[in-house]
C-alpha cells in the first residue's frame, strides 16, 4: 500500500527529487477534482488529465491506479495514516474499539493541508453521482480495514481469523466512520477537519446505543 502522503513540514525536509514527486501528486489530485467536478467524471479523459498538469501518462501511473483511484485520494491518505499509526501505537488499556477511534482522530488531526477538507467534499460529491468511484471506495475500504485486523493480531496479540472481535471492531470503526463523513459533508458550510472530528465522535459516542435500540422504539426511547 502506498505511504501516507507527508504533513507539509515534513515535505519541505525531503529530498529536492521526492518534493518534485510530491508537487507532481497533489497538482494531479487538486486538477482531477477540479475536472471531474466542473465536467463530469467519465468525460474527462487520463490524456486530458495529464495535459492539463504537464505531465505523462507513465508519471501518472507511478502515483495512481486509475482515475477512481487520483479521485479518491483525500481518503486514502488519511486510512493509510491509520494503518501507519496503527502499526507503531502502543497497546492501550482499555476496549479496543477506543483506540481504533483514537487512531482514526489522530490520522484526521495529521491531514494538514489547508485543502483537505475541500478536497474530501469535492471527493463525496462526486462519488455519489459516480458508481465506478463508490466502488473502488469499498475496495480499498475492505481491503484496509482487512490490512488493519492483521496488524491487530500481529502487534496486539489477539487471536487469529477464528476470533471475530477484531474484524467486527473494524466494521463497527468504518461503520461510524461513514455516518460521520455523510453528515459532514451534507453540510453546507465551509468543510473543516474539527467538524469532520466531532460528526464521528457523536457518531461513535452513538455506537453502545444501537446495540439495544429495540425496533419500533419511539424516539425518546
Amino acid at each position: 500500500m502506498e505511504s501516507p502522503r507527508p504533513s507539509p513540514d515534513a515535505a519541505e525536509r525531503l529530498p529536492l527529487r521526492e518534493r518534485k514527486k510530491l508537487r507532481t501528486r497533489e497538482a494531479l489530485v487538486d486538477t482531477a477534482l477540479r475536472l471531474f467536478s466542473e465536467r463530469g467524471f467519465q468525460s474527462v479523459t487520463l490524456d486530458e488529465l495529464c495535459d492539463a498538469v504537464d505531465t505523462s501518462k507513465r508519471t501518472f501511473f507511478r502515483h495512481f491506479t486509475s482515475k477512481e483511484d487520483v479521485a479518491m485520494a483525500p481518503l486514502h491518505d488519511l486510512w493509510r495514516a491509520f494503518l501507519a499509526d496503527l502499526e507503531t501505537r502502543e497497546p492501550a488499556d482499555g476496549p479496543l474499539l477506543v483506540m481504533l477511534q483514537e487512531v482514526v482522530l489522530a490520522s484526521l488531526d495529521g491531514m494538514t493541508a489547508a485543502d483537505w477538507p475541500e478536497r474530501v467534499r469535492l471527493n463525496r460529491q462526486l462519488a455519489a453521482r459516480t458508481p465506478s468511484m463508490e466502488a473502488h471506495g469499498l475496495r480499498f475500504c475492505q481491503d484496509t480495514s482487512r490490512a488493519a485486523v492483521e496488524v491487530l493480531q500481529r502487534r496486539f496479540g489477539l487471536a487469529g481469523a477464528e476470533d471475530l472481535r477484531p474484524r467486527l471492531a473494524m466494521e463497527v470503526l468504518v461503520a461510524a466512520w461513514h455516518c460521520a463523513l455523510d453528515a459532514w459533508a451534507d453540510r453546507s458550510d465551509t468543510p473543516t477537519r474539527e467538524a469532520l472530528a466531532g460528526r464521528f465522535r457523536d457518531a461513535c459516542a452513538a455506537l453502545p446505543g444501537c446495540l439495544t435500540l429495540r425496533a419500533g422504539a419511539g424516539a425518546g426511547d
